[in-house]
Protein backbone atom coordinates (compact mmCIF):
# COMPACT_ATOMS: atom_id res chain seq x y z
CA UNK A 1 0.00 0.00 0.00
CA UNK A 2 3.06 2.50 0.65
CA UNK A 3 4.19 2.11 -3.05
CA UNK A 4 1.86 4.55 -4.70
CA UNK A 5 2.14 6.87 -1.86
CA UNK A 6 5.52 6.42 -2.29
CA UNK A 7 5.36 7.30 -6.21
CA UNK A 8 3.26 9.75 -5.55
CA UNK A 9 5.52 11.58 -2.99
CA UNK A 10 8.58 11.08 -5.81
CA UNK A 11 6.37 13.12 -8.66
CA UNK A 12 5.68 15.81 -6.26
CA UNK A 13 9.22 16.11 -5.19
CA UNK A 14 10.67 16.24 -9.03
CA UNK A 15 7.67 18.65 -10.24
CA UNK A 16 8.88 20.74 -6.79
CA UNK A 17 12.69 20.85 -8.07
CA UNK A 18 11.87 21.21 -11.87
CA UNK A 19 8.79 24.45 -11.41
CA UNK A 20 11.88 27.30 -10.43
CA UNK A 21 13.44 25.69 -13.63
CA UNK A 22 10.45 25.88 -15.63
CA UNK A 23 9.77 29.55 -13.96
CA UNK A 24 13.54 30.54 -15.10
CA UNK A 25 12.91 29.21 -18.75
CA UNK A 26 10.36 31.74 -19.72
CA UNK A 27 12.30 34.32 -20.91
CA UNK A 28 11.69 38.04 -20.50
CA UNK A 29 10.65 39.98 -23.29
CA UNK A 30 11.93 43.17 -23.96
CA UNK A 31 10.18 45.96 -26.25
CA UNK A 32 11.58 48.75 -28.46
CA UNK A 33 10.12 51.84 -30.18
CA UNK A 34 10.28 52.32 -33.78
CA UNK A 35 13.98 54.11 -33.58
CA UNK A 36 17.37 53.36 -33.57
CA UNK A 37 18.26 54.54 -30.13
CA UNK A 38 15.32 52.47 -28.50
CA UNK A 39 16.88 49.52 -30.17
CA UNK A 40 20.14 49.98 -29.06
CA UNK A 41 19.06 50.65 -25.97
CA UNK A 42 17.00 46.97 -25.68
CA UNK A 43 19.83 45.13 -27.06
CA UNK A 44 21.81 46.25 -24.18
CA UNK A 45 19.37 45.22 -21.58
CA UNK A 46 18.95 41.74 -23.21
CA UNK A 47 22.47 41.05 -23.65
CA UNK A 48 23.02 42.18 -19.87
CA UNK A 49 20.50 40.02 -18.80
CA UNK A 50 21.69 37.13 -20.95
CA UNK A 51 25.44 37.74 -19.23
CA UNK A 52 23.18 37.45 -15.83
CA UNK A 53 21.86 33.77 -17.05
CA UNK A 54 18.52 35.29 -17.25
CA UNK A 55 16.93 34.20 -20.73
CA UNK A 56 15.98 37.61 -22.50
CA UNK A 57 14.19 38.00 -25.73
CA UNK A 58 14.09 41.43 -27.99
CA UNK A 59 10.54 42.39 -29.88
CA UNK A 60 11.98 44.91 -32.19
CA UNK A 61 10.50 48.03 -33.80
CA UNK A 62 7.16 48.25 -32.01
CA UNK A 63 5.71 51.69 -32.96
CA UNK A 64 5.45 54.82 -30.70
CA UNK A 65 5.25 54.77 -26.94
CA UNK A 66 1.48 54.22 -26.42
CA UNK A 67 1.89 50.82 -27.89
CA UNK A 68 4.72 49.89 -26.02
CA UNK A 69 3.21 51.05 -22.70
CA UNK A 70 0.25 49.05 -23.44
CA UNK A 71 2.18 45.96 -24.15
CA UNK A 72 3.71 46.05 -21.08
CA UNK A 73 -0.19 46.39 -19.40
CA UNK A 74 -1.08 43.58 -21.09
CA UNK A 75 1.66 41.32 -20.23
CA UNK A 76 2.93 41.24 -24.01
CA UNK A 77 6.36 42.24 -22.91
CA UNK A 78 7.93 42.89 -19.61
CA UNK A 79 10.18 46.03 -20.37
CA UNK A 80 11.14 48.81 -22.47
CA UNK A 81 12.98 51.70 -22.70
CA UNK A 82 11.43 54.94 -21.86
CA UNK A 83 11.69 58.35 -21.25
CA UNK A 84 10.52 60.29 -18.22
CA UNK A 85 9.11 63.55 -19.95
CA UNK A 86 7.31 61.07 -22.42
CA UNK A 87 5.47 59.34 -19.13
CA UNK A 88 4.85 63.01 -17.59
CA UNK A 89 3.54 64.30 -20.74
CA UNK A 90 2.23 61.96 -23.44
CA UNK A 91 0.82 58.82 -20.90
CA UNK A 92 0.04 60.61 -17.71
CA UNK A 93 -0.66 63.62 -19.77
CA UNK A 94 -4.08 64.11 -17.47
CA UNK A 95 -2.17 63.98 -14.64
CA UNK A 96 -0.36 66.91 -14.87
CA UNK A 97 2.49 65.45 -13.00
CA UNK A 98 4.85 68.98 -11.53
CA UNK A 99 8.43 66.45 -11.92
CA UNK A 100 9.77 63.31 -12.57
CA UNK A 101 9.62 61.98 -8.90
CA UNK A 102 5.78 62.13 -9.25
CA UNK A 103 6.34 59.42 -11.84
CA UNK A 104 7.00 56.51 -8.92
CA UNK A 105 3.38 56.70 -7.06
CA UNK A 106 1.63 56.77 -10.27
CA UNK A 107 3.05 54.01 -11.86
CA UNK A 108 3.20 51.79 -8.90
CA UNK A 109 -0.71 51.97 -9.04
CA UNK A 110 -0.82 50.80 -12.18
CA UNK A 111 1.73 47.56 -11.24
CA UNK A 112 4.55 49.35 -13.10
CA UNK A 113 8.09 50.75 -12.04
CA UNK A 114 11.24 52.80 -13.55
CA UNK A 115 14.51 51.35 -13.37
CA UNK A 116 17.61 53.62 -12.73
CA UNK A 117 18.17 56.52 -14.90
CA UNK A 118 20.89 55.20 -17.51
CA UNK A 119 22.34 58.35 -17.25
CA UNK A 120 21.48 60.59 -20.00
CA UNK A 121 18.56 62.71 -21.67
CA UNK A 122 17.31 62.68 -24.73
CA UNK A 123 14.87 65.91 -25.43
CA UNK A 124 12.89 67.31 -28.48
CA UNK A 125 13.96 70.24 -30.26
CA UNK A 126 13.48 71.90 -33.68
CA UNK A 127 15.92 72.27 -35.73
CA UNK A 128 16.87 73.42 -39.76
CA UNK A 129 19.28 73.65 -42.09
CA UNK A 130 22.36 75.42 -40.96
CA UNK A 131 22.66 77.53 -43.96
CA UNK A 132 19.18 78.85 -43.53
CA UNK A 133 19.24 79.43 -39.86
CA UNK A 134 21.98 81.62 -40.93
CA UNK A 135 20.28 83.26 -43.63
CA UNK A 136 17.61 84.04 -42.10
CA UNK A 137 19.16 85.04 -38.90
CA UNK A 138 17.34 82.19 -36.63
CA UNK A 139 18.72 81.01 -33.56
CA UNK A 140 16.16 80.16 -31.13
CA UNK A 141 12.62 78.95 -31.25
CA UNK A 142 11.05 82.36 -30.84
CA UNK A 143 12.52 83.54 -33.68
CA UNK A 144 10.71 80.92 -35.93
CA UNK A 145 7.60 82.97 -35.39
CA UNK A 146 8.19 85.79 -37.63
CA UNK A 147 8.45 83.58 -40.61
CA UNK A 148 5.26 81.72 -40.84
CA UNK A 149 6.86 80.89 -44.64
CA UNK A 150 8.50 78.24 -43.55
CA UNK A 151 7.59 74.66 -44.35
CA UNK A 152 7.54 72.68 -41.04
CA UNK A 153 7.12 69.14 -40.93
CA UNK A 154 7.41 67.26 -37.39
CA UNK A 155 7.27 63.58 -36.29
CA UNK A 156 3.74 61.95 -36.84
CA UNK A 157 3.38 61.51 -32.59
CA UNK A 158 4.96 64.85 -31.89
CA UNK A 159 1.93 66.27 -33.62
CA UNK A 160 -0.63 65.32 -30.91
CA UNK A 161 1.32 64.82 -27.87
CA UNK A 162 0.61 66.75 -24.98
CA UNK A 163 4.31 68.46 -24.70
CA UNK A 164 4.29 68.66 -28.88
CA UNK A 165 3.47 70.55 -32.15
CA UNK A 166 -0.13 72.49 -30.16
CA UNK A 167 1.53 72.85 -26.85
CA UNK A 168 4.93 74.29 -28.33
CA UNK A 169 3.19 76.32 -30.89
CA UNK A 170 0.75 78.12 -27.77
CA UNK A 171 4.05 78.38 -25.70
CA UNK A 172 5.73 80.58 -28.69
CA UNK A 173 2.69 81.85 -30.66
CA UNK A 174 3.31 79.99 -33.59
CA UNK A 175 -0.52 79.93 -34.60
CA UNK A 176 0.51 81.26 -37.99
CA UNK A 177 2.79 78.53 -38.78
CA UNK A 178 1.56 75.83 -41.01
CA UNK A 179 2.43 72.35 -39.65
CA UNK A 180 2.52 68.42 -40.95
CA UNK A 181 3.14 65.05 -39.96
CA UNK A 182 6.33 63.30 -41.00
CA UNK A 183 7.73 59.88 -40.12
CA UNK A 184 11.11 61.08 -38.26
CA UNK A 185 13.40 58.91 -39.99
CA UNK A 186 12.11 60.74 -43.65
CA UNK A 187 12.13 64.16 -42.11
CA UNK A 188 15.64 64.34 -41.87
CA UNK A 189 15.86 63.11 -45.80
CA UNK A 190 13.26 65.73 -46.26
CA UNK A 191 15.18 68.50 -44.92
CA UNK A 192 18.61 67.39 -46.15
CA UNK A 193 17.20 67.37 -50.14
CA UNK A 194 15.16 71.62 -48.79
CA UNK A 195 11.65 69.73 -48.93
CA UNK A 196 10.60 70.66 -45.63
CA UNK A 197 12.20 74.10 -43.43
CA UNK A 198 12.55 72.78 -39.99
CA UNK A 199 11.37 69.23 -38.19
CA UNK A 200 11.87 67.85 -34.60
CA UNK A 201 14.49 65.86 -33.62
CA UNK A 202 15.96 64.05 -30.60
CA UNK A 203 19.11 65.72 -28.73
CA UNK A 204 21.24 62.97 -29.30
CA UNK A 205 20.15 61.80 -33.03
CA UNK A 206 23.05 61.65 -34.92
CA UNK A 207 22.08 63.36 -38.15
CA UNK A 208 21.93 66.65 -36.21
CA UNK A 209 25.86 67.03 -37.16
CA UNK A 210 25.58 64.48 -39.83
CA UNK A 211 23.15 66.81 -42.14
CA UNK A 212 24.50 70.08 -40.75
CA UNK A 213 21.37 70.83 -38.89
CA UNK A 214 21.65 73.25 -35.69
CA UNK A 215 19.38 72.78 -33.04
CA UNK A 216 17.17 76.04 -32.34
CA UNK A 217 17.85 77.09 -28.79
CA UNK A 218 14.67 76.49 -26.69
CA UNK A 219 14.65 80.26 -24.91
CA UNK A 220 11.72 79.71 -23.15
CA UNK A 221 12.50 76.40 -21.59
CA UNK A 222 9.37 74.76 -22.53
CA UNK A 223 10.52 71.30 -23.05
CA UNK A 224 11.41 68.82 -19.87
CA UNK A 225 14.11 66.74 -19.51
CA UNK A 226 13.66 62.99 -20.95
CA UNK A 227 15.93 61.34 -18.96
CA UNK A 228 16.21 57.43 -20.24
CA UNK A 229 15.24 54.41 -18.22
CA UNK A 230 13.48 50.96 -18.51
CA UNK A 231 9.88 51.13 -17.64
CA UNK A 232 8.87 47.45 -16.30
CA UNK A 233 6.22 45.33 -14.78
CA UNK A 234 6.66 45.14 -10.84
CA UNK A 235 6.35 41.70 -10.98
CA UNK A 236 9.30 41.07 -13.13
CA UNK A 237 11.47 38.66 -11.73
CA UNK A 238 13.90 40.26 -9.33
CA UNK A 239 17.12 39.25 -11.05
CA UNK A 240 16.03 41.13 -13.91
CA UNK A 241 15.16 44.05 -12.28
CA UNK A 242 18.84 44.19 -10.85
CA UNK A 243 19.92 43.83 -14.11
CA UNK A 244 18.43 46.74 -15.43
CA UNK A 245 19.33 49.06 -12.35
CA UNK A 246 23.09 47.80 -13.17
CA UNK A 247 23.17 49.74 -16.56
CA UNK A 248 22.44 53.18 -14.64
CA UNK A 249 24.91 55.90 -15.53
CA UNK A 250 26.36 53.49 -18.38
CA UNK A 251 25.40 56.37 -21.05
CA UNK A 252 25.75 59.89 -20.87
CA UNK A 253 24.37 62.23 -24.10
CA UNK A 254 27.86 62.21 -25.96
CA UNK A 255 28.48 58.54 -25.49
CA UNK A 256 24.26 58.21 -27.03
CA UNK A 257 25.19 60.28 -29.65
CA UNK A 258 27.91 58.37 -31.07
CA UNK A 259 26.38 54.87 -30.51
CA UNK A 260 23.62 56.34 -32.58
CA UNK A 261 26.22 57.79 -35.36
CA UNK A 262 28.07 54.64 -35.14
CA UNK A 263 24.56 52.52 -36.00
CA UNK A 264 22.90 55.07 -38.48
CA UNK A 265 25.68 56.51 -40.52
CA UNK A 266 28.76 53.89 -40.40
CA UNK A 267 26.38 51.12 -40.55
CA UNK A 268 26.76 49.42 -37.82
CA UNK A 269 24.42 46.97 -36.43
CA UNK A 270 22.71 47.39 -32.92
CA UNK A 271 23.29 44.35 -31.24
CA UNK A 272 27.30 45.20 -32.02
CA UNK A 273 26.42 48.81 -30.52
CA UNK A 274 25.27 47.71 -27.03
CA UNK A 275 27.85 45.49 -26.99
CA UNK A 276 30.36 48.32 -27.20
CA UNK A 277 28.22 50.31 -24.66
CA UNK A 278 28.66 47.25 -22.30
CA UNK A 279 32.32 46.77 -22.69
CA UNK A 280 32.00 43.55 -24.78
CA UNK A 281 33.57 42.39 -27.66
CA UNK A 282 31.57 42.10 -30.92
CA UNK A 283 30.70 38.63 -31.98
CA UNK A 284 30.59 37.47 -35.96
CA UNK A 285 26.90 36.43 -36.21
CA UNK A 286 24.84 34.18 -38.95
CA UNK A 287 22.83 36.52 -40.19
CA UNK A 288 23.04 35.84 -43.85
CA UNK A 289 20.50 37.49 -46.08
CA UNK A 290 18.98 34.19 -47.16
CA UNK A 291 18.88 33.21 -43.37
CA UNK A 292 16.72 36.52 -43.04
CA UNK A 293 14.68 35.63 -46.14
CA UNK A 294 13.69 32.52 -44.87
CA UNK A 295 13.04 33.55 -41.58
CA UNK A 296 10.81 35.91 -42.81
CA UNK A 297 9.25 34.31 -46.06
CA UNK A 298 8.06 31.81 -42.92
CA UNK A 299 6.69 34.70 -40.66
CA UNK A 300 4.64 36.25 -43.31
CA UNK A 301 3.42 32.91 -44.86
CA UNK A 302 1.83 31.98 -42.21
CA UNK A 303 0.17 35.70 -41.49
CA UNK A 304 -1.82 35.20 -44.97
CA UNK A 305 -2.46 31.84 -45.09
CA UNK A 306 -3.96 31.97 -41.53
CA UNK A 307 -5.82 35.47 -42.23
CA UNK A 308 -7.15 33.63 -45.51
CA UNK A 309 -8.28 30.32 -44.03
CA UNK A 310 -10.11 32.29 -41.02
CA UNK A 311 -12.07 33.95 -44.01
CA UNK A 312 -12.86 31.27 -46.44
CA UNK A 313 -14.20 29.42 -43.58
CA UNK A 314 -16.51 32.65 -42.69
CA UNK A 315 -17.14 34.41 -45.92
CA UNK A 316 -17.31 31.52 -47.96
CA UNK A 317 -21.15 30.95 -45.82
CA UNK A 318 -21.90 34.36 -45.65
CA UNK A 319 -21.74 34.65 -49.53
CA UNK A 320 -23.71 31.63 -50.22
CA UNK A 321 -26.14 33.04 -47.84
CA UNK A 322 -26.38 36.43 -48.80
CA UNK A 323 -26.93 34.89 -52.19
CA UNK A 324 -29.50 32.77 -51.39
CA UNK A 325 -31.24 35.48 -48.56
CA UNK A 326 -31.20 38.47 -50.43
CA UNK A 327 -32.44 40.43 -47.51
CA UNK A 328 -29.24 39.19 -45.63
CA UNK A 329 -27.05 40.19 -48.71
CA UNK A 330 -28.48 43.56 -48.41
CA UNK A 331 -27.04 43.78 -44.98
CA UNK A 332 -23.89 41.78 -45.40
CA UNK A 333 -22.62 43.39 -48.29
CA UNK A 334 -22.52 46.92 -46.96
CA UNK A 335 -21.29 45.62 -43.77
CA UNK A 336 -18.44 44.09 -45.51
CA UNK A 337 -17.54 47.48 -47.86
CA UNK A 338 -17.93 49.11 -44.95
CA UNK A 339 -14.84 46.98 -42.80
CA UNK A 340 -12.68 47.67 -45.61
CA UNK A 341 -12.79 50.90 -45.76
CA UNK A 342 -11.15 51.40 -42.31
CA UNK A 343 -7.32 52.25 -42.62
CA UNK A 344 -5.47 49.58 -42.07
CA UNK A 345 -3.05 51.29 -39.80
CA UNK A 346 -5.44 52.17 -37.43
CA UNK A 347 -7.26 48.65 -37.92
CA UNK A 348 -3.58 47.05 -36.52
CA UNK A 349 -3.14 49.29 -33.66
CA UNK A 350 -6.80 49.22 -32.75
CA UNK A 351 -6.61 45.22 -31.89
CA UNK A 352 -3.96 45.88 -29.47
CA UNK A 353 -5.86 46.28 -26.29
CA UNK A 354 -7.83 43.11 -27.55
CA UNK A 355 -5.46 40.68 -28.89
CA UNK A 356 -2.20 42.23 -27.76
CA UNK A 357 1.04 42.77 -30.32
CA UNK A 358 2.68 40.02 -32.59
CA UNK A 359 0.70 37.81 -35.26
CA UNK A 360 -2.89 37.73 -33.70
CA UNK A 361 -3.76 41.19 -34.22
CA UNK A 362 -2.03 41.45 -38.02
CA UNK A 363 -4.12 38.07 -38.31
CA UNK A 364 -7.33 39.24 -37.35
CA UNK A 365 -6.60 42.27 -39.35
CA UNK A 366 -5.85 40.66 -42.60
CA UNK A 367 -9.17 38.50 -42.17
CA UNK A 368 -11.28 41.43 -42.09
CA UNK A 369 -9.76 43.05 -44.83
CA UNK A 370 -10.72 39.56 -46.79
CA UNK A 371 -13.87 39.17 -46.21
CA UNK A 372 -15.42 41.53 -48.65
CA UNK A 373 -13.41 40.53 -52.02
CA UNK A 374 -14.73 36.59 -50.99
CA UNK A 375 -18.30 37.04 -49.95
CA UNK A 376 -18.36 39.88 -52.61
CA UNK A 377 -17.16 37.32 -55.17
CA UNK A 378 -19.31 34.61 -53.79
CA UNK A 379 -22.78 36.33 -54.17
CA UNK A 380 -21.54 37.86 -57.54
CA UNK A 381 -20.97 34.09 -58.97
CA UNK A 382 -24.19 32.35 -57.37
CA UNK A 383 -26.80 35.17 -58.67
CA UNK A 384 -24.82 35.66 -62.00
CA UNK A 385 -25.83 32.26 -62.79
CA UNK A 386 -28.68 31.48 -65.53
CA UNK A 387 -31.87 30.86 -64.74
CA UNK A 388 -32.06 28.29 -67.54
CA UNK A 389 -29.68 26.01 -65.78
CA UNK A 390 -31.11 26.47 -62.46
CA UNK A 391 -34.29 25.42 -63.93
CA UNK A 392 -32.96 22.26 -65.23
CA UNK A 393 -31.83 21.53 -62.06
CA UNK A 394 -35.08 21.89 -60.35
CA UNK A 395 -36.76 19.93 -62.81
CA UNK A 396 -34.41 16.44 -62.16
CA UNK A 397 -35.36 16.89 -58.85
CA UNK A 398 -32.52 17.55 -56.86
CA UNK A 399 -32.40 18.71 -53.38
CA UNK A 400 -31.31 22.26 -52.91
CA UNK A 401 -27.79 20.60 -51.02
CA UNK A 402 -26.91 18.68 -54.15
CA UNK A 403 -27.96 21.63 -56.49
CA UNK A 404 -25.77 23.89 -54.35
CA UNK A 405 -22.70 21.16 -54.65
CA UNK A 406 -23.39 19.79 -57.74
CA UNK A 407 -24.65 22.91 -60.10
CA UNK A 408 -23.68 26.37 -58.67
CA UNK A 409 -20.87 26.29 -56.77
CA UNK A 410 -19.02 24.38 -59.80
CA UNK A 411 -20.50 26.90 -62.21
CA UNK A 412 -19.33 30.21 -59.94
CA UNK A 413 -15.96 28.66 -59.00
CA UNK A 414 -13.78 31.14 -61.10
CA UNK A 415 -15.60 34.11 -60.30
CA UNK A 416 -15.27 33.06 -56.20
CA UNK A 417 -11.52 31.87 -57.10
CA UNK A 418 -11.00 35.17 -58.33
CA UNK A 419 -12.34 36.75 -55.02
CA UNK A 420 -9.89 34.65 -53.00
CA UNK A 421 -7.17 35.52 -55.48
CA UNK A 422 -7.62 39.04 -54.51
CA UNK A 423 -8.18 38.64 -51.13
CA UNK A 424 -4.28 36.69 -50.85
CA UNK A 425 -3.04 39.44 -52.62
CA UNK A 426 -4.60 42.11 -50.96
CA UNK A 427 -3.31 40.28 -47.31
CA UNK A 428 0.11 39.94 -48.96
CA UNK A 429 0.99 43.16 -49.01
CA UNK A 430 -0.72 44.57 -45.32
CA UNK A 431 0.80 41.67 -43.88
CA UNK A 432 4.39 44.10 -44.03
CA UNK A 433 2.22 46.57 -41.93
CA UNK A 434 2.57 43.81 -39.03
CA UNK A 435 5.96 44.33 -38.05
CA UNK A 436 5.16 47.69 -36.57
CA UNK A 437 3.23 45.64 -33.72
CA UNK A 438 5.68 42.95 -33.68
CA UNK A 439 4.73 40.08 -36.22
CA UNK A 440 7.72 40.43 -38.55
CA UNK A 441 7.60 39.06 -42.18
CA UNK A 442 8.39 41.11 -44.99
CA UNK A 443 7.32 44.20 -43.18
CA UNK A 444 10.33 43.93 -40.78
CA UNK A 445 13.01 44.77 -42.96
CA UNK A 446 11.15 47.50 -44.60
CA UNK A 447 10.91 49.16 -40.77
CA UNK A 448 14.42 49.39 -40.57
CA UNK A 449 15.36 50.13 -43.59
CA UNK A 450 13.37 53.19 -43.78
CA UNK A 451 14.72 53.76 -40.32
CA UNK A 452 18.02 53.69 -41.26
CA UNK A 453 17.98 55.19 -44.65
CA UNK A 454 19.14 51.66 -45.94
CA UNK A 455 17.23 51.19 -49.49
CA UNK A 456 19.13 47.75 -49.50
CA UNK A 457 17.30 47.01 -46.71
CA UNK A 458 13.61 48.30 -47.88
CA UNK A 459 13.83 46.00 -51.08
CA UNK A 460 15.15 43.06 -48.94
CA UNK A 461 11.45 42.98 -47.71
CA UNK A 462 9.53 45.03 -50.88
CA UNK A 463 11.11 42.47 -53.58
CA UNK A 464 10.18 38.88 -51.94
CA UNK A 465 6.39 40.62 -51.05
CA UNK A 466 5.84 40.99 -54.63
CA UNK A 467 7.34 37.99 -55.41
CA UNK A 468 5.13 36.11 -53.03
CA UNK A 469 1.79 38.26 -54.85
CA UNK A 470 3.02 37.29 -58.02
CA UNK A 471 3.86 33.52 -56.76
CA UNK A 472 0.05 33.70 -55.42
CA UNK A 473 -1.39 34.56 -58.86
CA UNK A 474 0.02 31.92 -60.87
CA UNK A 475 -0.76 29.66 -57.86
CA UNK A 476 -4.44 30.81 -57.93
CA UNK A 477 -4.49 30.23 -61.90
CA UNK A 478 -3.08 26.63 -61.81
CA UNK A 479 -5.44 25.91 -58.96
CA UNK A 480 -8.65 27.32 -60.98
CA UNK A 481 -7.27 25.36 -63.83
CA UNK A 482 -7.29 22.19 -62.04
CA UNK A 483 -10.59 22.00 -60.32
CA UNK A 484 -12.58 23.41 -62.55
CA UNK A 485 -14.59 20.92 -64.78
CA UNK A 486 -13.21 20.60 -68.16
CA UNK A 487 -16.90 21.69 -69.70
CA UNK A 488 -16.60 24.89 -67.71
CA UNK A 489 -13.00 25.99 -68.70
CA UNK A 490 -14.19 27.89 -71.80
CA UNK A 491 -17.12 29.87 -69.74
CA UNK A 492 -14.14 30.74 -67.25
CA UNK A 493 -11.99 32.28 -69.57
CA UNK A 494 -14.34 34.53 -70.80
Amino acid sequence: MRRPCEILALVLLILLAITPTLAQAKPVTIGSKKFTESVILAEMARLALEQAHVPAQHRRELGGSRILYDAVAAGDIAAYPEYTGTLRFEIFADRKLANDAALGPVLAQRGFALSRPLGFSDGYALAMRADTAKRLGLTKLSDLARHPELTVAVSNEFVDRADGWRALSAAYNFGAIKVRGIDHDLAYRAIAGSQIDVTDVYTTDAEIAAYGLVVLEDDRAFFPRYDAAFLYRRDLDPRAVAVLDSLAGRLDEAKMRELNRKVRIDGMSETDAAREALGLAAQTQDDSRWRRLLDRTREHFALVTAALALALVVALPLGVASARLPRLGALVLPLAGLLQTIPSLALFVMLIPLLGIGAAPTIAALFVYSLLPIVRNTHAGLTGIAPALLDSAEALGLSRRTRLLRIELPLALPTILAGVRTAAVIAVGLATLGAIIGAGGYGQPILTGIRLANNGLILEGAIPAAVFALVIEGGFHLLERAITPRGLRTSARR
